[in-house]
């Protein structure tokens, strides 16, 4: 059994290969939210870890994957080996990174769902926010008349009382942590961390973070009112991470 490098009884931080340790731990997480290398430069770090997505598997059913479509292409055939994918969001950032002058100013990054076994008994709970609309308006949703662009076929129409709520979008806008404050170079802002987390997992689930870092989605998870394990492999940020959380504050 692995020792914890830090705890406060809600999230636990372990130090090590979440190859070794996921196993070692003999858990049952609702999700994964993971952000592995993408192995897109020659920095020494940036190294696809082989196997981790089979130890994701033996301890959850639900993955969040940060990851560059380039990333996904290269790896199509190991997540395809174990898992199904649901959907993508896109993470828009305010600032964009990378030097390429003879490509678009990259500004975004993918976070794609992936699960295994039947959809149905997977936890999806897509989080909404406020419109600003009368919560007493009704409206009429779907259509009886065939259209040109109607990709989807045709809807029954009916009538529904708005709730003043909308679907979280797809292409969620949050500021990047560029000139801000962080603890590592790959760091994900709490604000794009929660609504993945809402939507995988039940309050007070357990998630997993198999690349930790400087704590993000450990941070967001205890926050929100789940609990948390994450696995750091380089110390230098497991000791930022776990000073981080100690202090028990939000940092973005």
């Amino acid at each position: 059994m692995a020792e914890p490098y830090w705890t406060d009884g809600q999230v636990t931080l372990y130090l090590g290969d979440c190859r070794e340790v996921l196993p070692a731990l003999s858990l049952a997480a609702d999700c994964v939210v993971a952000d592995p290398p993408y192995v897109e430069t020659s920095l020494a770090w940036d190294r696809w870890p082989d196997g981790w997505l089979r130890a994701a598997a033996g301890v959850t059913r639900s993955l969040w994957c940060f990851g560059s479509l380039r990333m996904y292409l290269i790896h199509a055939a190991e997540f395809g080996q174990v898992w199904t994918l649901s959907q993508d969001i896109i993470w828009e950032k305010h600032n964009g990174s990378g030097f390429a002058a003879d490509r678009f100013k990259r500004v975004h990054e993918h976070a794609a769902h992936w699960y295994r076994g039947p959809w149905a008994s997977i936890y999806h709970e897509t989080p909404r926010i406020a419109t600003g609309v009368d919560p007493r308006s009704r409206k009429n949703v779907g259509t009886r008349v065939p259209s040109l662009d109607q990709h989807h076929g045709v809807l029954n129409g009916r009538l529904e009382t708005d709730d003043g709520t909308r679907l979280v979008r797809s292409v969620i806008r949050v500021r990047s942590m560029h000139n801000l404050p962080r603890l590592s170079n790959t760091q994900k802002p709490v604000g794009i961390l929660d609504p993945l987390i809402s939507y995988a997992c039940p309050p007070g689930g357990l998630v997993v973070d198999p690349f930790a870092g400087s704590g993000s989605t450990l941070e967001a998870a205890r926050c929100s009112g789940r609990r948390a394990i994450g696995i750091e492999i380089h110390e230098p940020y497991a000791e930022a991470a776990a000073r981080r959380l100690s202090q028990g504050t939000l940092i973005a």
